[in-house]
């Protein structure tokens, strides 16, 4: 078949859709509001890639009607741990226009991607009303919380991902399975960085971070500056030989001591994330570090891109086998629970309401494994 193509919504610094560009996806078009974030993605796909700046809310899915793929990472606040977790509560939260463009656009898979407080029992409603109206446009859905160091990036980094997809398609669709071996470490992955300027402390320094990071958290304009996040991640940085209290200009130099905790630079954060050394950041450090922050790990875009095309390019659907274990789904066999009502708001109406039969299911003991069940599933 012909090259796959994409929109993505929320497009920040550019993470997930590098990594869906690696996996063969062709984007029409990128979106995002912040406007250093957009001269970023500018910066590095300019001439390939259509970025659209603004707000969402002012997108008209239906000029990008048939594409392949339409991924997002909506913005994670509503659900955050660190935050009030107001869900649907919060201005911030996309998710109804994410749906309104799965409406317009109607792609064949849809990739979302958010942070785990999503998966919490909090949001058990949220959740199944936003696979409702999936399923009342044909899609079968995925949630899953998947691992940035899984597939090869040195961070903990957990993200709750929706993998929707039409048949034929759906019945192709497996989840990537993890990397094999181990994750590099932070020491591995930043040692040469470390050293580039003469750092007489950087081969012991690179023997001490030899563990992944714990989840770096960007911020956002209202909330948070270069720094490596709040009081227990900059303790887990300590242990790594990283003093977390900020973000340096540049690698320490010959004249930094030896038994001094270095700071990372934006680019090596950005290492960490798994952005090649050749992705470039626009804006002052604040704004650079925030996108890396607050970026989907393009080795984890790339690894679910993959596994969405391989659904998308095959058309005769094998048997569908048992899958014990990892990313194993289960099919609730009971009515499910009452929804609250007005969850998601601000979709077209002929998304149509709650269907019945739609039976919410989770693996006993995982968090964040989850498939409803919808019309011809069963």
């Amino acid at each position: 078949m012909g090259g796959l193509t994409s929109v993505e919504i929320c497009a920040g610094g550019g993470g997930q859709a590098l990594g869906l560009e690696q996996a063969g996806f062709s984007h029409e078009a990128v979106a995002e509001l912040d406007a250093d974030a957009c001269e970023t993605l500018r910066l590095n796909r300019g001439a390939v890639w259509k970025v659209i700046e603004g707000d969402v809310h002012g997108l008209d899915g239906r000029g990008f009607r048939g594409v392949d793929l339409l991924a997002g990472g909506v913005p994670c606040p509503p659900f955050s741990i660190a935050g009030k977790q107001l869900g649907a509560d919060d201005d911030r939260d996309l998710f109804p226009q994410a749906l309104r463009l799965v409406r317009e656009i109607r792609p064949r898979a849809v990739l979302l991607e958010n942070v785990r407080g999503l998966a919490s029992s909090r949001f058990d409603g949220y959740r199944a009303q936003v696979l409702a109206h999936l399923h009342a446009l044909g899609y079968q859905t995925w949630w899953d919380l998947v691992h940035a160091s899984e597939h090869g990036v040195p961070q903990l980094r957990p993200r709750f991902v929706l993998v929707a997809l039409k048949q034929p398609w759906a019945a192709r669709f497996r989840w990537p399975q993890p990397a094999p071996g181990p994750s590099p470490t932070v020491g591995e992955v930043l040692g040469d960085l470390m050293g580039s300027r003469g750092w007489p402390g950087a081969d012991a320094w690179r023997a001490r971070a030899r563990a992944i990071a714990p989840t770096i958290v960007g911020g956002s304009r209202k909330h948070g500056g270069p720094d490596l996040g709040p009081t227990r991640a900059r303790a887990a940085w300590k242990a790594l030989g990283v003093d977390g209290l900020g973000i340096a200009d540049e690698a320490p130099g010959p004249d930094f001591p030896a038994s001094r905790m270095p700071k990372l630079t934006v680019r090596m954060v950005a290492r960490l994330q798994g952005f090649p050394d050749t992705w470039e950041f626009y804006g002052r450090k604040t704004a650079a570090y925030r996108q890396v922050g607050n970026a989907f790990p393009p080795p984890v875009a790339r690894a679910l891109g993959e596994a969405i095309r391989d659904a998308l390019s095959k058309t005769a659907p094998p048997p569908r086998p048992a899958e014990p274990g990892h990313h194993a789904s289960l099919t609730a066999s009971r009515a499910p629970a009452a929804i609250p009502p007005g969850l998601i708001t601000n979709v077209h109406p002929a998304a149509g309401p709650l269907q019945p039969g739609h039976a919410a299911s989770r693996m006993p003991g995982k968090v964040g494994r989850y498939r409803i069940s919808g019309p011809g599933d069963r």
